[in-house]
């Protein structure tokens, strides 16, 4: 067992005492690996020794919370309105709004912005009622998310919708 042990720790302990070499491939390129290349002339690379800090003194809390402060889910009401759930959304040029309910109200600095078949959609805003235009015919996932810059700070749940547009070919559009 003993035995079994002390190999186990010498394996472990080999990947931090792996030499780095360093070389030029044949397209000109610089090449660092931990097995020299056969017929190729490898240089031993030698790092120097790691940085170390030591921790400076807590600063002082300020007044404003810090985003890694702030509490997981900040919203306690966070949610689309205004999309069908049983029947499809008739939008015949694609263009239609999605109301969001929040609670509390938006916090300084946070937007809302639409998440549309998983990816951002439009522009960020703080009004809670967004449009979407143009979107395709057939089925989309939608949810909306608090923003802060780029960081998306909470998500509501995706909905699933259907949206049916008048075919190009049915006689209703005219001519």
């Amino acid at each position: 067992m003993r035995r079994t042990l002390a190999c186990l720790l010498l394996i472990l302990a080999l990947p931090v005492s792996a030499q780095i070499y360093k070389y030029t491939d044949a397209n000109g390129n610089t090449v660092f690996t931990n097995q020299p290349p056969e017929g190729t002339k490898a240089e031993s690379v030698e790092l120097k020794p790691i940085n170390t800090t030591t921790p400076a003194a807590t600063p002082a809390p300020s007044a404003e919370p810090r985003l890694s402060e702030m509490p997981q889910n900040p919203y306690q009401v966070l949610e689309l309105r205004d999309l069908p759930s049983e029947e499809a959304l008739r939008a015949n040029n694609g263009t239609f709004s999605v109301g969001v309910s929040i609670e509390p109200r938006l916090g300084p600095g946070h937007n809302l912005q639409l998440i549309l078949d998983g990816k951002l959609y439009g522009s960020a805003s703080n009004v809670p009622r967004l449009q979407l235009n143009e979107v395709d015919r057939g089925e989309h996932s939608l949810a909306v998310a608090v923003v802060q810059g780029e960081q998306i700070i909470q998500q509501s749940d995706t909905r699933t919708f259907t949206v049916q547009r008048v075919s190009t070919n049915s006689p209703a559009r005219g001519n």
